[in-house]
């Protein structure tokens, strides 16, 4: 089998993918020089109208409404216009294989990769509950949500048991999104978790209220403080139970589990620097092998703000990730220099009625400020982080663009903190002072 050379690879084909490529057509590539090697057997879309629009039951997202770059107000990226430019769209493909001293990449169907220049681009995979040895986790009907194969199937259960009964795993993005999605679909949803209240890494108990409260009054039904130990099934294998360590026992014709995920890093081990799940890079996602750049859910890098080394697992520093490194990709072989990735963080969600945006950093001291009362008709809302007398983050449902703006650029300004008095009367006025 005949190896292909190519000058620049980006290995993976999630959204970091498209907005790589995207800019290394801003930057001249030319016809040839780039290959997108991906085991998707799509172009790059937008992932996270995965657990929103495309489960909506009247006017659904479908291919190719949500190829990148459309998530941010870009051109959308068909699959013709990787043809014109010259990309190589490599779909379908796994890489089994890296071998970064002799730059060289080998598929599971024996296809050789040689590159000059490659971007990491491998993003995330979901834990699993068979990971833990779950009894009964391989169940049919028992669902993640990582890719457009999944959630078709998903689709395809929704419509198969029509009104019938979902357990949410997990109470995360995932849990939330996909709850309030079944929901919208007719179906009798219970969510289970074991934190104490929802999305426990960014809520505080105050939001989480909130939106617990919401939930339930929309008939979705909580379980806290408890796992999924084990399922049962039907004689065809589908799902009929699942039981709880508590030792309650609920009817699923649907589950759908999202406990997390793990950066795809297993094939570059031993070969690449890594810190903190991820792999290391600078500033310009460079990694300490010559011409490796790492991207996206699984890169470490330095987060300049907070003068400390994280790792990002969100679709805006995926795309912002990738812009940056090939930016330094251009400017390394001209030998000009350009500014240092100086991320802010971010993190938003949709669901139902509802729509939330935070930035910065969610440590210190917290003040709640507007109404979130979940049985209010107005439910807007918001929360400030103190650390060090400044506000550091912010957090604000239901706000105007306007709003979300000026969050956002309180959160990089770090202004003084007022008292938490005056900062819960002040609310969202304090942000858009700034």
């Amino acid at each position: 089998m005949a190896e292909k050379s190519f000058k620049y690879v980006i290995l993976g084909g999630g959204v970091a993918a498209g907005y790589a490529a995207r800019e290394f057509a801003n930057q001249g590539v030319q016809p040839g020089e780039l290959a997108i090697i991906s085991k998707e057997a799509v172009a790059p879309y937008e992932r996270p109208a995965l657990s929103k629009a495309y489960l909506f039951p009247k006017g659904a997202a479908r291919l190719p409404g949500f190829h990148v770059c459309v998530g941010s107000g870009g051109e959308i990226l068909l699959p013709e216009w990787y043809t014109e430019k010259g990309i190589s769209l490599i779909l379908g493909t796994e890489i089994v294989e890296v071998d970064l001293a002799s730059k060289k990449l080998v598929s599971a169907a024996g296809e050789s990769f040689t590159y000059e220049v490659l971007v990491i681009a491998t993003g995330s995979t979901v834990i699993r509950l068979s990971d833990f040895g779950v009894q009964g986790a391989d169940a049919k009907n028992i669902f993640y949500l990582r890719d457009i194969n999944d959630v078709d199937k998903l689709v395809e259960a929704i419509k198969e048991k029509k009104d019938g009964k979902a357990v949410i795993v997990g109470g995360g993005y995932i849990g939330l999104e996909l709850s309030a999605a079944l929901k919208m679909n007719n179906i009798d949803v219970s969510m289970v978790y074991p934190e104490p209240w929802c999305m426990p890494r960014l809520f505080t108990a105050g939001i989480a209220n909130f939106y617990e409260g919401y939930y339930q009054n929309k008939g979705i039904k909580i379980i806290k403080g408890t796992v999924a130990s084990g399922f049962e099934t039907h004689p065809n294998g589908e799902v009929k139970e699942v039981k709880l360590k508590d030792g309650r026992v609920l009817e699923a014709d649907i589950v759908v589990v999202g406990v997390g995920g793990r950066p795809l890093t297993a094939l570059f081990k031993g070969q690449v620097e890594e810190e903190k799940g991820g792999i290391k890079t600078d500033s310009f996602f460079k990694t300490n092998v010559p011409n490796v750049y790492a991207v996206g859910d699984v890169a470490t890098f330095p987060l300049k703000l907070y003068s400390e080394l994280r790792r990002v697992e969100h679709v805006d520093h995926a795309r912002k990730s990738a812009e940056q490194a090939v930016k330094a990709i251009y400017a390394s072989e001209k030998g000009t220099s350009i500014e240092e990735y100086d991320y802010l963080p971010y993190f938003y969600s949709r669901a139902f009625d509802l729509s939330w945006q935070f930035y910065g950093d969610n440590v210190g001291e917290t003040v709640l400020f507007g109404d979130n009362d979940p049985t209010s008709a107005n439910h807007k809302f918001g929360q400030y982080w103190i650390h060090n007398g400044k506000v550091i983050g912010a957090f604000l449902e239901g706000g105007t663009p306007e709003e979300n703006k000026a969050i956002g650029k309180m959160a990089r300004a770090q202004p003084p903190a007022l008292s938490l008095e005056e900062l819960a009367k002040e609310g969202i006025d304090f942000a858009t002072k700034i």
